[in-house]
């Protein structure tokens, strides 16, 4: 089979790597890829948003597949389009995507099926927002309704904080559209769980659990980012907390979809809350997290290859998938100043030496290959990922795989895994 995967960060370079130990695969293309996918695939210089320049390249190229791995040409209909041209592609089509693409879908969607989620209202006019606001309990969360590239929540702690939220989104455009709508929700108090799962529209197998951290700075201080680094498995997600996920969240998800004449086939990402009265969705992704993928994929026993397409035909309740009994975790380097001003263009040193250790695997975000070096070329550069038998065995793995790695203005979080 001649694969093509659309994107070019962590998550895509966690694919490709797991696509390449696939015995059905011949050879893999990544569009546009990266410094570090470039070694595994051959990329090319298409952007991950271009869909007639993706479909027209796969039809050129004889591709069996195309893994469509962002959310921005998932929402705007790139499986769509290749169906349309006969070629079979991984990824919910546009009506699907939806579900990540407006928050306010989501939410209106949990509203009526009763998937349970935290109460909230929508708004498109930011004089109505700020009047409401002015009768609510803080801290509160503020949500862009469109894709933001996981930037999009605000927790605002007091009136001010959020009226200031409300005007960046919604006036100041800090969003571009994605800020039309927004929502404005109760502030759940729990610990978070990621729950990614292979969804065939009939059938839904989550993948095993894992926990991100979102915030820029240790003990969950700073900006929101695209995620700093993550953990699998979550040190709260029970089996009895799995089937109650699975009764009350995930197959009445799938099947409230259906009923809106939007079948769901991909991966659905669950973004969960434990509170005291429950596991509550926080957010849906339509599309494998990042950078949950780097933790997860390592686990994975299955030809992931075997797996896509049994999404696609409709048959994932033949597939027995099986996990590993271990953990992974993923500490992610980025450029300094990340998520805001950051430069790039600088050499990176160690990545040979942290991976001298096969419990090691260093997955490329933002990274250009040139005469032989590496370069940094993004917010996120690396996601250095370490297993091992337990956590906490992984997390000092890790860590010591990070300490090989240098690039001028490096930032890392020293805590993750430890929440």
């Amino acid at each position: 089979m001649k694969i093509l995967v659309v994107g070019g960060g962590g998550r895509e370079h966690a694919l490709v790597w797991k696509i390449a130990q696939s015995p059905l695969v011949d050879k893999i293309y990544c569009a546009p890829g990266n410094g570090g996918i470039s070694r595994l695939a051959e990329c090319v210089p298409i952007k991950a948003l271009d869909i007639e320049g993706i479909r027209a390249f796969s039809k050129k190229r004889g591709i069996d597949l195309v893994v469509v791995a962002p959310d921005d040409p998932l929402a705007a209909g790139m499986v769509d389009a290749l169906e349309a041209e006969g070629i079979r592609a991984f990824g919910p089509r546009k009506d699907a995507a939806i579900i990540e693409s407006s928050k306010a879908f989501s939410k209106e969607l949990m509203k009526k099926y009763g998937i349970p989620t935290a109460k909230y209202e929508i708004f498109d006019n930011s004089e109505e927002a700020i009047e409401y606001l002015k009768s609510q309990e803080y801290p509160i969360v503020i949500k862009a309704d469109g894709l933001a590239l996981g930037k999009g929540v605000i927790i605002a702690q007091d009136f001010d904080q959020a009226c200031r939220a409300v005007n960046s989104i919604m006036s100041d455009r800090v969003f571009g559209s994605a800020g039309d709508k927004i929502v404005i929700e109760e502030f759940l108090t729990g610990q978070e769980v990621s729950i990614l799962a292979f969804a065939d529209g009939k059938t839904v197998v989550p993948m095993v659990s894992s926990q991100d951290h979102k915030r820029a700075l240790d003990n969950d201080q700073g900006l929101n980012t695209g995620g700093m680094g993550t953990f699998s498995p979550s040190r709260i997600y029970t089996p009895k907390l799995a089937d109650e996920c699975m009764k009350k969240i995930f197959m009445p998800t799938i099947e409230a979809m259906n009923k809106e004449g939007r079948k769901f086939k991909g991966v659905l990402y669950f973004g969960l809350i434990i509170t005291k009265d429950g596991p509550k969705v926080l957010e849906y992704n339509a599309r494998f997290g990042d950078p949950e993928t780097q933790v997860v994929l390592p686990r994975l026993e299955n030809d992931i290859v075997e797996i896509f397409n049994a999404v696609i035909d409709e048959k994932l309740d033949a597939v027995d998938i099986r996990w590993k009994d271990n953990a992974a975790v993923c500490v992610v380097m980025a450029s300094g100043g990340y998520p805001e001003k950051y430069s790039t263009g600088y050499e990176i040193k160690g990545i040979e030496d942290a991976e001298l250790d096969p419990g090691v695997i260093v997955f490329h975000a933002g990274t250009k290959f040139d005469n032989g070096k590496y370069f940094t070329a993004g917010g996120r550069v690396l996601g250095v990922t370490a297993v091992d038998v337990s956590l906490d065995k992984a997390i000092a793995r890790a860590y010591k795989g990070v300490r090989k790695i240098s690039f001028k203005d490096m930032h890392y979080r020293k805590d993750i895994g430890v929440k």
